[in-house]
C-alpha cells in the first residue's frame, strides 16, 4: 500500500493563499481515492476535499467550497489542495488520506480512509 506525505503547510495572512501537496510512495496511486481533511485544537478531524481515482470527480466541504481546489497529478503520485482566500477559521492541521478503490467513488468521513500522512500545520493570521 502507498505511504503519504504532505507538505506545503505554513504561516499566512487572511487572504492569501497555500497550496498544499501529498505524496504518495509506490506505483499504483491511480487505485486509491484521496481525501484531505483537517483538525483544529480541540476540534474533531473535519472533511475538507476528496478526489476520485483519475480525478473526475470531486467534492468539498461547504466551508471551503468555492476557495479550495482538490486536484492529483497521478504520473508524480501527488495530490494538491489549492487554498484561496484564506482565514483564520482555515487554521489547522491538514491531512491527506487516501482509500484504495475500483470504482469512481469518493468518500468524506475520516474512517472511510486507512492510510493517513502525519499532516502539515496551516496557521492564518489576521
Amino acid at each position: 500500500q502507498v505511504q503519504l506525505a504532505e507538505s506545503g503547510g505554513g504561516l499566512v495572512q487572511a487572504g492569501g493563499s497555500l497550496t498544499l501537496s501529498c505524496a504518495a510512495s509506490g506505483r499504483t496511486f491511480s487505485s486509491y481515492t484521496m481525501g484531505w481533511f483537517r483538525q483544529a485544537p480541540g476540534k474533531e478531524r473535519e472533511f475538507v476535499a476528496t478526489i476520485s481515482l483519475f480525478g473526475s470527480r470531486t467534492y468539498y466541504a461547504d466551508s471551503v467550497k468555492g476557495r479550495f481546489t482538490i486536484s492529483r497529478d497521478n504520473a508524480k503520485n501527488t495530490v494538491y489542495l489549492q487554498m484561496n482566500s484564506l482565514e483564520p477559521e482555515d487554521t489547522a492541521v491538514y491531512s491527506c488520506a487516501a482509500r484504495r478503490q475500483q470504482t469512481n467513488s469518493y468518500y468524506i468521513r475520516p474512517q472511510e480512509y486507512n492510510i493517513w500522512g502525519q499532516g502539515t500545520q496551516v496557521t492564518v493570521s489576521s
